[in-house]
């Protein structure tokens, strides 16, 4: 098999590439470099640069590198920026899936990936959020995550194509330091950045129905968020497409943790301990998303190893690589 991984230079296409590598695995790497870094790939890591909604490269890639499975990763994934600009969102996510998926059935291409997200699932009011709760998402990114899994699964019954969607949770760390997220998007890297800038770390609500009152999240650590990915795509490779059939799986660990838990290990690792400052609510923040993360191990035989602390840790390390000041308290 060779597999194209779209976005592959990504904060996750990088870890996906190295855990697929580490298999034995033959990969390609399409990726536009808007937010990429070709520092995080390999010399031995083939790298085309462009975008999935230019058909002809598409086309060319596949043919050129005999290309035998899709991993699709590539997509704009800010919330809040898709509230913003929801046509962007739908023209990249939807659009760019629409065309790389012209180019798969045009190449015979039988075996796709598709990166989604727990955004699809919106703010269910469960426990553990199981493949079958109701998918209400509530933004256009979201929306264009559904959307995408809708297409997918279509075209994979009507191509012949065997496809995975993995709807990811909350994902943090760092395989190693050069890999790390360079965003300050997420929660960790945000608490970091206060940090950094002699703040304190901040929480948005702490009146929520949860023990400590802060919003409850499932955290996955990045490198096995790619090992699932590698799992998937074995699983995809195991009989025909035929056989195979679409498959839906929730990436995550299963288990809860609170802000102000989160905070605490933030505190233990960096050694800054000043209080968090509490404000206002967040609109449109659950209080509870935890993964129920059983069809993935029955499935795929893959669970989460990593647990919070080793995230926290590994994305600390690659924070200080990129900001050489910031130091245990």
């Amino acid at each position: 098999m060779t597999w194209l991984i779209t976005g592959g230079a990504g904060y996750i296409g990088a870890h996906v590439v190295r855990s697929m590598m580490g298999a034995g695995e033959r990969v390609v790497v399409l990726d536009d470099f808007s937010t990429g870094v070709a520092g995080r790939l390999g010399p031995d890591v083939s790298i085309v640069q462009g975008t999935v909604a230019d058909a002809d490269l598409v086309k060319q890639v596949c043919a050129e590198h005999s290309v035998t499975g899709v991993v699709h990763l590539a997509a704009q994934k800010q919330v809040g920026e898709s509230v913003e600009r929801p046509l962007r969102y739908y023209r990249e996510n939807v659009g760019g899936l629409t065309t790389l998926l012209e180019a798969v059935v045009a190449a015979g291409i039988t075996r796709f990936v598709f990166s989604s997200s727990a955004a699809v699932y919106g703010n269910p009011a469960v426990d553990l959020i199981t493949e079958e709760t109701p998918c209400v998402p509530l933004s256009p990114y979201g929306e264009t995550k559904l959307a995408g899994e809708w297409l997918v699964r279509a075209a994979g019954r009507a191509h012949g194509i065997a496809t995975a969607c993995l709807r990811y949770f909350n994902v943090a760390g760092a395989a190693a330091p050069e890999l790390a997220d360079i965003g300050v998007y997420n929660v960790i890297p945000m608490v970091f950045d206060r940090l950094t800038r002699g703040e304190s770390p901040r929480i948005f609500g702490d009146d929520y129905p949860t023990p400590d009152g802060t919003c409850v999240r499932d955290y996955i650590h990045v490198a096995d968020l790619a090992d699932a990915h590698l799992a998937a795509a074995q699983w995809l490779t195991r009989g025909d497409a035929g056989d195979v059939g679409d498959l839906t799986v929730n990436v995550g660990r299963g288990e809860g943790v609170s802000v102000r838990e989160l905070i605490s290990v933030i505190a233990d690792v960096t050694g800054d301990q000043r209080p968090a400052l509490v404000e206002g609510r967040r609109p449109g923040d659950a209080p509870r998303a935890v993964a129920s993360a059983t069809r993935a191990e029955e499935t795929l035989g893959w669970t989460a190893r990593r647990g919070v602390h080793e995230m926290i840790e590994s994305a600390w390390r690659g924070w200080q690589l990129r900001h050489p000041g910031a130091t245990r308290g």
